[in-house]
């Protein structure tokens, strides 16, 4: 589904150059339930980003389902992201004045569908993920589980192929980040969806069934295995 071939990320800030990638090569499959792991400053985030089409290589191609994002326009990539993929952001990106089941709403108005059809369809999402009766809530009126729970939803809800996650227990209690990775587990397994996070967090690593490792902007180990 996903493929990342000899690709180097640059970054140029006062004019000192930064190589956050080292010529990375992976495939993820349709299915995966995936992390990339590592420290700060290893890569896992820029990678993430250009999955999601949301940055370039310096170098090398990212390719979704064998299309190479790199020949896309502005517009082509973002009709892409909008049918293709989910994002869950580690500081949520809910929008503020719009009510948890509005935002949930938001992508799948970009999309075109009937009001009434996304307005069930989120609501059907904000209770699978045990926030039934919350919908009419602004984002500030929201625990922080409770945000991240309708970025959640709003990820899912459109129907992606791929969910990326930043980072998506960073802001989370223990309690709850094992509820919302019992979450997302389930919808891997029920409705197939692949996930790809980026985490230095060890219960999501201890999750995922396939763990990425990142140093230095490198590959340093894949291992593929049964989830806990």
């Amino acid at each position: 589904m996903l493929e990342a071939r000899n690709i180097h990320k640059i970054y140029e800030t006062r004019g000192v150059e930064t190589q956050a990638l080292r010529d990375v090569s992976l495939t993820i499959a349709d299915g995966e339930f995936a992390a990339l792991a590592g420290p700060s400053g290893s890569g896992k985030t820029t990678l993430l980003n250009l999955f999601g089409a949301l940055d370039d290589p310096t170098s090398g191609e990212i390719l979704l389902d064998g299309q190479d994002l790199g020949q896309l326009s502005s517009t082509e990539l973002a009709d892409l992201r909008l049918a293709k993929l989910g994002f869950v952001f580690q500081a949520f990106n809910l929008i503020p004045v719009l009510t948890a089941r509005e935002n949930v709403e938001f992508v799948m108005e970009l999309q075109g569908v009937s009001q009434a059809e996304r307005r069930e369809r989120a609501v059907r999402a904000l209770a699978d993920l045990g926030l039934e009766g919350l919908g009419d809530k602004r984002p500030l009126e929201m625990s922080g589980g409770q945000q991240q729970r309708v970025a959640v939803a709003r990820a899912i809800v459109s129907g992606p192929r791929v969910v990326l996650a930043d980072e998506p227990t960073a802001n989370l209690d223990s309690k709850s980040a094992a509820q919302l990775l019992d979450l997302m587990h389930a919808m891997n397994r029920e409705r197939g969806v692949t996930f790809v996070f980026s985490t230095h967090d060890p219960m999501v690593i201890e999750r995922a069934e396939r763990v990425i490792r990142l140093r230095d902007g490198e590959v340093v180990a894949d291992e593929r295995r049964s989830a806990a």
